[in-house]
């Protein structure tokens, strides 16, 4: 992708005195004249870069800037590297591997270091989320609607959307676009999408407003939970919610107390603790298990 080379020609040019656009061209395995369109597009971010033609010549960026390199640290390098590393891990490609390997060839110490932040965004749909991820970029590099079948807890629908962004939050992939049928900006996770395929009809790009995804703007609370679990579930309460959302009883007993959002979600998650857990309040909530514990009952 261009930003990574860009990145990566800028990272070389901090390195070395000079470099030649022919070496610069194959180290990143383009053109000549994408190496040229590169260097235009740092001059026009303001990295003051001169070339010099005949024996000797060939790009630099200029010795006055060069003396102050805190335009990339040796901190925010790694963050950097750090950052394309977890890439690979999403969509099982070795692009970002390759990079760096490219950076760090024939460096100076500016690239090398030990990686002491190690990011791994797979997950166990790894093998359904790579090809999602990799359509849906190529769809918003290239201006491409996307269609899918989409499921949700209202049903199903068939989606049409210019995508703008992909998202990861809450531990999982979301892509943010323009749904037709809608007629407004909607936020999409992408293990419910199915039959994901490009229409081959552009979009003209919109005025796209990036969306709120505050905590309390996605899962805005409203029930107030109070329960009594067992000494034993403090790793599970902590590990969850932090020490704040628990005191500790007389005999040992926790008392949990938390503003929850969504009431299936909270029934589906006490229900894990199985007889750990005692729910307090709401008082309503209490009748819904037991209901639903005699259904169960009737099952087994």
């Amino acid at each position: 992708m261009k930003l990574d080379r860009l990145i990566g020609i800028l990272s070389v040019l901090l390195q070395r005195d000079v470099v030649t656009a022919p070496a610069l061209a194959e180290q990143f395995e383009v053109s000549r004249r994408t190496i040229h369109r590169d260097i235009e597009t740092l001059c026009q971010a303001g990295i003051p870069i001169v070339t010099r033609q005949g024996t000797g010549g060939g790009i630099s960026i200029m010795d006055n800037y060069r003396i102050d390199r805190t335009i990339l640290t040796h901190g925010e390098m790694r963050d950097i590297l750090a950052g394309l590393r977890s890439l690979d891990s999403i969509n099982g490609t070795n692009r970002y591997g390759q990079l760096m390997e490219k950076l760090q060839a024939g460096s100076s110490d500016f690239m090398t270091g030990n990686q002491t932040v190690l990011i791994d965004l797979s997950s166990w749909y790894k093998q359904s989320l790579a090809p999602k991820i990799e359509l849906i970029r190529d769809a918003i590099d290239t201006g491409m609607e996307l269609s899918f079948r989409y499921y949700s807890p209202k049903g199903e629908s068939i989606r049409e959307i210019e995508p703008y962004y992909l998202i990861f939050r809450w531990s999982s992939w979301y892509v943010w676009g323009w749904c037709h049928s809608r007629q407004d900006f909607r936020l999409f996770k992408l293990n419910r999408m199915v039959e994901l395929r490009l229409t081959g009809r552009k979009f003209i790009q919109r005025e796209v407003p990036l969306p709120d995804l505050r905590d309390e703007r996605i899962f805005p609370g409203g029930i107030k939970v109070k329960a009594l679990f067992d000494a034993d579930c403090k790793w599970r309460l902590i590990e969850e919610f932090g020490m704040g959302c628990f005191a500790e009883q007389e005999d040992g007993k926790l008392l949990f107390t938390a503003d929850y959002t969504d009431r299936d979600n909270l029934l589906s998650w006490l229900m894990t603790f199985r007889e750990k857990v005692t729910l307090l309040e709401p008082k309503e909530l209490r009748e819904e298990i037991r209901f639903i514990l005699d259904r169960m009952r009737e099952n087994y």
